[in-house]
């Protein structure tokens, strides 16, 4: 039986209501309803966050937000179903925006334009954008880079930095471009390209998987630094973001964050066991001895 128009409308603007508000609920009112939290994962962020099929995903921040999960276990009294959520560049920051996933553990950076649509935790690491070269190489420097060819993956602003780099005026280079980060580091490896400009974790990450990672080295100047952090849903009380920053700040002053680092970047990693090699970088140090949620602008040298 067909209900009437009226109840028809009835039921419609019963509907209305608890879409809108779903919506203005705050997720840690959300998960612990649901006894459900979704983590936003990337399938090749180098160390941060990759996926060892099978639907299973790992990295530096893929750990973290595990530790942080427990942590809300314990104080909403409950356990919590956790469901992986694969995001893109492209789809990470509306997935968030909607509620599809609560906590995004992937590589994202903390900026001013993106705070105005989502929040981020306390940064957990400072990536650096660094030049990668053959180890037989003499470039050491952004000055050895007049007449070379120089590397760079399409649609990324790597180079970019390179050029406006201080140390940059007067060195002509040519640029060549990578379809993806792999490509780009091909050029290198094959010699059509004397340096590979992008950041440090992806060019440690390809080192670590070339044939011969001791045929390469990353040199020379720190081109820019970008605060990467956690990313969730903007919340009113911000109930949540204050329970995920004070996990992490826990693991920021007990160890366990220097620990969880060398696990995943001085350490074998899975699936293969090779070694990312990357040292912790001071601004990293810093960014845990002085926990902030600062963008990338507050970075720039004034």
């Amino acid at each position: 039986m067909k209900p009437s128009k009226l109840v028809q409308v009835i039921l419609f603007s019963t509907t209305l209501v608890g879409i809108v508000c779903a919506s203005q609920a705050g997720t840690m009112e959300k998960i612990a309803e649901t006894k459900t939290i979704t983590m936003g994962v990337r399938d090749s962020s180098g160390a941060l966050s990759y996926t060892l099929g099978d639907g299973k995903y790992t990295g530096f921040h893929v750990e973290i937000c595990k530790r942080v999960i427990a942590d809300l276990e314990k104080k909403l009294k409950t356990s919590l179903k956790v469901e992986y959520q694969p995001v893109t560049s492209q789809n990470r920051i509306p997935l968030v925006q909607n509620g599809t996933v609560d906590l995004e553990c992937g590589s994202t950076t903390n900026n001013a334009t993106r705070q105005k649509d989502v929040s981020f935790a306390v940064t957990t690491y400072v990536e650096e954008v660094r030049i990668a070269v053959k180890a037989d190489s003499n470039i050491t420097s952004i000055a050895q880079l007049v007449n070379k060819k120089v590397a760079t993956t399409t649609g990324t602003t790597s180079v970019q930095l390179l050029r406006k780099h201080e140390r940059a005026n007067g060195v002509n280079f040519e640029e060549i471009f990578g379809k993806d980060h792999a490509d780009s580091f091909l050029l290198l490896e094959s010699g059509r390209a004397d340096a590979f400009v992008m950041d440090g974790s992806i060019l440690a990450g390809n080192i670590a998987n070339a044939k011969n990672p001791k045929d390469f080295k990353i040199v020379g100047e720190v081109l820019s630094v970008e605060p990467i952090a956690i990313m969730m849903r903007k919340d009113a009380p911000a109930l949540f973001k204050t329970e995920v920053d004070n996990s992490i700040k826990a693991m920021m002053k007990d160890g366990t964050l220097a620990k969880m680092y060398k696990q995943w970047f001085q350490d074998p990693i899975p699936p293969k066991g090779n070694r990312v090699g990357l040292d912790l970088s001071d601004n990293t140090k810093n960014a845990w001895a002085n926990p902030n949620d600062k963008p990338a602008e507050d970075y720039v040298k004034k």
